[in-house]
């Protein structure tokens, strides 16, 4: 696996060389996940499918940033760090910057937590702009395809905590779940006919919303299964992605009295 955390300057300035120009950032996030579920819930799932993503797919994986957006998780729990959206639109952003500068051409952002969505994309819109030879792709874990999609959603529409991500953890991480407390855990989507958006502390009783009650390790294992499936054919299909026109970003067009032509 190309590990950018443990290779060598000189072998990650070979992967370009010899065809591999893509790059998976995963991103994650610390912070509360009610009673029963580790803290680092966000990065631990962001780790652990890229490293069996990177495996897959040969692509450069590098180091998981494991702090996002999460000031609406508010201060009535415990255990969250949270970055304020523009720190981590800076961070991705200053980090594209370098991936770009060692050679690469595709960037693969694979994110973990919801609220790191609209930041993550405005970094994206950035370095796109910046770099008219780097293509980037956001990819969110929990709708990566219509199945893992459809399993996190299954007991909640605002869920968190939930069935799906303690299967999660069941599976591929245990020690970051706390079985003892998965009977009494549960707490209702109360989201359903809102208007606002609110923070958690005014949706949720103990920071979750779903059903962890339901969750099991064979739930998990085809779950994490799916998402590991999934998440690399969609990395395989990118690696081989052009753009769908050739023309640059920073060329104006000259206008013609019969028509537009490119310069």
């Amino acid at each position: 696996m190309n590990n950018w955390y443990q290779m060598t300057w000189e072998e990650i300035g070979e992967l370009p060389r010899r065809g591999m120009d893509a790059a998976m950032l995963p991103v994650g996030a610390t912070e509360q996940h009610g009673p029963h579920l580790g803290c680092g819930m966000d990065a631990e799932i962001a780790g652990k499918l890229c490293d069996q993503v990177a495996a897959a797919t040969d692509i450069a994986l590098l180091p998981l940033l494991p702090y996002g957006c999460s000031i609406g998780h508010s201060k009535r729990w415990p255990g969250t760090l949270a970055l304020q959206p523009k720190t981590l639109i800076d961070v991705v952003k200053q980090i594209g910057d370098w991936v770009h500068a060692a050679g690469f051409k595709r960037l693969f952002i694979v994110n973990s937590h919801v609220t790191n969505l609209a930041p993550l994309r405005c970094a994206l819109e950035m370095l796109r702009a910046d770099y008219d030879d780097l293509m980037v792709a956001l990819i969110n874990t929990g709708t990566l395809s219509a199945r893992v999609r459809e399993r996190h959603f299954q007991d909640a529409e605002d869920w968190h905590a939930n069935e799906a991500e303690t299967s999660l953890m069941l599976a591929v991480s245990p020690q970051m779940v706390r079985p003892e407390r998965l009977a009494d855990s549960d707490d209702e989507d109360r989201t359903g006919d809102c208007v606002f958006s609110h923070p958690v502390n005014r949706t949720s009783l103990n920071g979750v919303t779903g059903m962890p009650s339901l969750a099991s390790r064979e739930r998990g294992e085809e779950l994490f299964a799916w998402m590991v499936e999934d998440l690399s054919e969609l990395i395989r299909k990118g690696m081989a992605e052009s753009p769908p026109l050739p023309h640059s970003y920073f060329t104006r067009v000259e206008i013609k009295k019969h028509g537009v032509n490119k310069q």
